[in-house]
């Protein structure tokens, strides 16, 4: 049996590797949001997917150490192999590293994601784009930023975070994605005329 992620961090190339499928992503995500395990039945209801056809990806997250296998009473429900509290995070190792190689195969997966909820939800009628209750909002800012200006980026989103990950389904809830992606870039100079 694979050893379980401490704090819920994991940074081992090939553990990351099994999160590499958006897939196996949102079973993650999804048993995250129901409170941290479910039925394999409750999955495919939340994801639209028949049941039989997460079984192999469960196994994997399961061999992987990332999800644990419990029969219960009425059920097998997977539990999340962190501790309370915690969610399951990558650690990024940068440079020419396997970690970082499976990191960003774990990235290229939400990018895929993320594409895939916005055209769904961009689709349908109804979705409100606008105002304080807007879910829909999809854009790409570059800007500079100081020193204590990062900070407060890093801040907020650490907060919107602590939000998503700290909530459950409720009668009057909607439950919703949020993809960001916080990268440095090379500045270039301007071109020569």
């Amino acid at each position: 049996m694979a050893k379980k992620p401490a704090n819920g961090i994991i940074e081992d190339a090939k553990k990351i590797a099994v999160l590499a499928t958006p897939i196996r992503l949102e079973l993650v995500t999804t048993i995250q949001a129901l409170g941290g395990a479910a039925t394999a039945a409750e999955l495919a209801v939340q994801l639209g997917r028949p049941a039989d056809g997460l079984y192999y990806h469960l196994r994997a997250l399961v061999r992987g150490g990332l999800v644990e296998e419990r029969a219960e009473a009425s059920a097998r429900r997977y539990h999340l192999t962190v501790p309370k509290g915690e969610h399951l995070s990558l650690r990024y190792k940068p440079g020419a590293t396997a970690n970082a190689r499976a990191v960003a195969r774990v990235a290229s997966s939400m990018s895929r994601l993320a594409q895939r909820d916005f055209v769904r939800s961009v689709s349908q009628g109804g979705t409100v784009t606008e105002g304080p209750s807007r879910e829909l909002w999809v854009a790409r800012l570059r800007g500079w930023v100081d020193p204590a200006e990062l900070a407060e980026v890093n801040q907020l989103l650490q907060r919107l975070a602590e939000l998503l990950l700290h909530t459950r389904p409720t009668d009057t809830g909607k439950l919703i994605a949020l993809h960001w992606i916080l990268a440095p870039i090379d500045a270039k100079p301007a071109r020569r005329k």
